[in-house]
């Protein structure tokens, strides 16, 4: 069974394929309703409060024919200690897939260790490929001529600031190993990614191409992407006094701005905090493509999802 719990967990072909559609669905979306979840029925469990997973997955799951069910896991037998394994087999017997937007990336693993039906990760405290696929759509609409992303993408110089370590950067340095971008990464020391991600490239079969860095300036120069992220996650509320402290020289501002390209694209996963990680008058912007990237989100979601459920289609009959 096919799932997508990670940026490499499609092969080169169907990465192609899957941003070849989101930018179809895009297209035609007020013209050709789709038809691809016809008659299907998509779970989706939150065990972290949502704005815009939540909301682009259900949409894009009733414009592609289908039938969302949310589902509280904290109002279901979940949250009483219902083991993953008991409560995925027994979904997997009413659903057509699941979404999954969790703190553990565990937890969308074990998802998907037992059920039969596709698992598509929405979020984890490790990974978020959904927004990074996403993010990786609008880059190439609004900087190449190619809407390749092995093709578009490749070289392009992305700055990750503020906390290096959380998901954010986790996938943009899978991103960067897919695509062949140079991605740099500027926080402190303290923050910088874990071993995990490093591991999970190799075990991958990927090669990382990132750099740590603790200088901001230099971290921005000719940089294609400004990127950042809150720097209070959360379950991170009782480090917000310290985290805030050591990130405050990472805020993006218009200095930083200024040591990138001109055609530099300002670049957040929202909500943002004008102030904490990013200035306001960088967020307002020309540069600031924030809502691009969100209403991509929904675009990008319909064609991964299209292609999972054409995937265990073709592996349910053959």
């Amino acid at each position: 069974m096919k799932h997508f719990l990670s940026e490499g967990d499609f092969n080169h072909d169907e990465i192609a394929e899957i941003f070849e559609g989101a930018s179809r669905f895009k297209e035609n979306r007020l013209q050709r309703p789709s038809a691809d979840l016809a008659g299907q029925s998509w779970g989706m469990i939150f065990y972290k409060n949502s704005t815009r997973t939540r909301v682009s997955f259900d949409v894009g799951i009733r414009e592609l024919g289908g039938n969302p069910l949310v589902i509280d896991q904290s109002a279901t037998q979940i949250g009483r200690g219902e083991s993953i394994a008991d409560t995925a087999r027994v979904l997997s017997r009413y659903l057509d897939g699941l979404v999954i937007r969790s703190h553990g990336h565990e937890v969308v693993e074990d998802f998907a260790r037992y059920s039969s039906i596709p698992v598509v990760n929405a979020l984890t405290d490790f990974l978020h490929p959904c927004q990074i696929y996403a993010d990786c759509m609008t880059i190439l609409e609004k900087s190449s001529s190619s809407p390749d992303p092995f093709i578009g993408l490749k070289g392009k110089k992305l700055a990750f600031f503020g906390d290096t370590s959380c998901n954010m950067a986790n996938s943009w340095i899978l991103a960067g190993a897919l695509f062949g971008m140079d991605i740099r990464l500027a926080g402190p020391e303290g923050f910088k990614p874990g071993q995990r991600i490093t591991h999970f490239c190799r075990e991958s079969g990927l090669t990382e191409s990132w750099r740590h860095l603790q200088d901001p300036m230099e971290a921005a120069e000719e940089a294609d992407v400004i990127y950042t992220d809150v720097w209070v996650s959360m379950g991170c509320e009782s480090e917000k006094e310290e985290r805030l402290r050591k990130m405050e020289p990472y805020r993006v501002d218009s200095s930083i701005l200024a040591r990138a390209k001109e055609s530099c694209l300002f670049m957040h996963c929202m909500p943002a905090h004008p102030g904490e990680e990013v200035s306001p008058e960088v967020l307002d912007s020309p540069r600031a493509i924030l809502f691009d990237q969100a209403e991509n989100r929904l675009h990008m979601q319909k064609s991964i999802l299209s292609k999972l459920s054409s995937l265990s289609s073709k592996k349910l009959s053959s």
